[in-house]
């Protein structure tokens, strides 16, 4: 439906609630879900009855990543059928609409949590890395599988950031699934919980965050952060990320899974790509 809503907004006392609220699609990520979330972001920047931002989601998963939809990738990653070559610029731009919004995360001064159950992959991991704090159930899987093939993250720091380098390279170098016990064991995530104290362990932190004043709040993620800009320059690694995301479209490789993907459809080509690793459900 044209006027059905990627995002769902609630309010808990201090606690802005965002719900991706597309389960059927598996909350994956659209211009409508890329609109809706940069205008709410803004809007609880604003708004000084926020205290705090807690994003969540509908259904067995979080967010499969970027909609399975050719028109919609083309869009967003800058390209279109009539191009006779690639225009990085653009592609540059294009990714960028999406990052930009997702680095509001990070960016804006009220803490922001995100509760996780079920894929977070791909994009949504573009997308929900930048969060201040990650809960995650026991059912939550993450993971980057474009890394395989035609895609890299776009903000290559927060692997880095929360992983250390070592573990970053060895899931971007594989693009294996990481299953919610293992990120938090090794601190890519606050912590795992059960499936069924998803929802009230990440509001009992919510709430207990927004005990203290707005001020507070906002000089502990402004100093926080600056600490990451020094350390992790996350605008340049924006850029290069949104750059190399268009380069591995554009290799044989990414050029070869493009043509699978527009011969067999979509969904088939990433099964083809993703089954002789044995996850993402193809084990």
């Amino acid at each position: 439906m044209p006027d059905e809503k990627a995002i769902r907004i609630d309010n808990d006392g201090a606690v802005r609630h965002l719900v991706l609220c597309r389960p059927d699609e598996l909350n994956t990520i659209t211009f409508a879900l890329r609109n809706e979330l940069d205008l709410a972001l803004d809007d609880a920047e604003r708004d000084n009855n926020v205290k705090v931002v807690l994003i969540r989601a509908q259904g067995r998963a979080f967010c499969a990543g970027f909609g399975l939809d050719w028109s919609t990738i083309s869009q967003a990653t800058g390209e279109a059928s009539q191009r006779r070559v690639w225009d990085s610029v653009a592609d540059v731009q294009g990714i960028s609409l999406f990052g930009n919004t997702f680095a509001k995360l990070h960016s804006i001064s009220k803490p922001t949590i995100a509760a996780v159950q079920g894929w977070c992959i791909a994009g949504g991991t573009d997308m929900i890395l930048n969060a201040d704090l990650i809960i995650a159930s026991e059912s939550a899987r993450f993971g980057y599988p474009p890394a395989r093939v035609w895609g890299v993250p776009e903000a290559p720091w927060l692997w880095v950031a929360r992983l250390g380098l070592e573990r970053a390279k060895r899931y971007l170098f594989t693009g294996d699934e990481i299953s919610a016990r293992e990120a938090a064991d090794v601190g890519m995530i606050l912590e795992c919980v059960p499936d069924e104290e998803l929802a009230e362990r990440a509001s009992y932190l919510a709430q207990r965050m927004a005990l203290l004043p707005l001020n507070q709040l906002q000089m502990m993620k402004w100093m926080l952060n600056d600490v990451a800009r020094h350390q992790y320059q996350p605008e340049t690694s924006r850029l290069l990320g949104f750059l190399f995301d268009g380069v591995a479209r554009h290799t044989q490789e990414g050029l070869d899974f493009v043509a699978n993907a527009q011969a067999v459809g979509w969904r088939e080509a990433v099964r083809k790509r993703d089954r002789p690793f044995g996850d993402y459900g193809e084990g």
